[in-house]
């Protein structure tokens, strides 16, 4: 099967944690760099990275790389691109994102416009014709622009990957699902350790969590626009990918996720959410503020994405809010403590300067993600866990 170059994005910070995904799945890494991991792989790989990996945000098939600093480069070297080799005759095809950072050509527009232009005319080229009908599969390209050198991959995914189908209904400020599978991704949190979130919100870190002890594959359920790449990828790819992840769920498993928020209608959704990922009966959602926060179980886990304030209205509340969170914490004292916001008060008020601290961009907004490390279980019941 040929092998290519797969690029796979995700959010600034979490690199290692995509990077890791890409390496369990077997596959070698090219390079790692802001915002995103390039692997070596075939169109095998593309089907099951769509299918497995949490943490991306989408899976390009990668068309090529130039350095460009001219509009009239920019047109000479996409136009030297094979793109027969990727995209048949009745393809519709257009450059969907053009990103620069610290680059001559800085326009998004025109690198599209320019781009789609020097397409056309290779294809026209190789296929003898002078019109496109475009009425065949989509083909979306992105191309990332740093230092003047251009990486341009071909969009297999379609939709963003952190819209897994489950999340109908949604709470204010949101946290995505790759974001949450990632940041659960970077605590020793397992199947057999209690978790908690007492702001979940729509749900989201609980159902990652229930998704990932059940070892139920994020993509499932979805579609990808490459399912309809017939000149690149047979059908049967993708279904033994979805047959290898669904022989791989495990429908037996037990474990403890709790959810928890001040809002009744919130935690409504969120039980929705929840059945429609096929997690409900691993989720216990209740309603009840972060005060009465408490839990007679030793060695847990709370991750959760608190409010930090969006209006100036909010913004007065947050000092006595995080009081609470850290009176909450002193309460769960053997517990591992992690939170991600935007609030860059939030130590002072929790009470405690937090283990380790990361920075992660949400968007285009930087938060911290606050990891307070509770100690280790016993041995013993460390494996007296591992049995149940």
């Amino acid at each position: 099967m040929k092998r290519t170059e797969l690029i796979a994005p995700c959010h600034f910070g979490l690199e290692a944690v995509l990077k890791r995904e890409i390496t369990d799945l077997g596959y070698e890494i090219s390079s790692v760099e802001d915002g995103r991991v390039t692997f070596a792989g075939d169109m095998e790989a593309v089907c099951l990275a769509n299918v497995f990996l949490r943490s991306a945000e989408r899976i390009l098939l990668k068309a090529g790389q130039f350095h460009a600093e001219t509009f009239d480069e920019l047109f000479e070297k996409t136009k030297a691109l094979p793109w027969e080799d990727f995209i048949p005759k009745d393809g519709k095809f257009w450059v969907a994102k053009a990103a620069s950072v610290k680059s001559r050509l800085f326009s998004p527009s025109d690198i599209q416009s320019i781009m789609k232009k020097a397409i056309v005319e290779r294809l026209k080229e190789k296929y003898g014709i002078s019109w496109f009908e475009e009425t065949g599969a989509q083909y979306p390209i992105r191309v990332f622009f740093m230092k003047d050198e251009a990486v341009i991959g071909i969009d297999t995914s379609g939709e963003s990957l952190h819209k897994r189908g489950y999340r109908k209904m949604t709470a204010k400020a949101p946290i995505s699902e790759t974001l949450a599978a990632a940041l659960i991704m970077l605590t020793p949190w397992k199947k057999d350790r209690i978790l908690v979130d007492p702001f979940c919100g729509s749900g989201t870190f609980p159902i990652e969590a229930a998704l990932m002890a059940a070892n139920i594959a994020p993509g499932i359920y979805r579609d990808f626009t490459a399912q309809t790449w017939k000149n690149l990828i047979p059908e049967k790819l993708w279904k033994d990918a979805v047959e290898e992840a669904q022989d791989l769920i495990g429908r037996d498993v037990e474990t403890d996720i709790q959810g928890y928020d001040i809002d009744g209608e919130v935690i409504k959704a969120a039980r929705e959410n929840a059945r429609l990922a096929g997690v409900d009966h691993l989720i216990h959602f209740q309603r009840r503020p972060v005060s009465e926060l408490s839990h007679p179980k030793k060695y847990g886990f709370l991750i959760t994405n608190p409010p930090y304030g969006e209006r100036i209205e909010e913004k007065e509340k947050l000092p006595a809010l995080y009081r609470e969170i850290g009176e909450a914490f002193s309460r769960l004292d053997s517990w591992s403590e992690y939170v991600i916001t935007a609030y860059d008060q939030a130590e002072n008020y929790i009470g405690r300067k937090a283990d380790k601290n990361r920075k992660i961009y949400n968007g285009m907004i930087k938060t911290y993600f606050y990891q307070f490390l509770g100690p280790r279980p016993p041995k013993r019941t460390e494996q007296k866990d591992s049995r149940s």
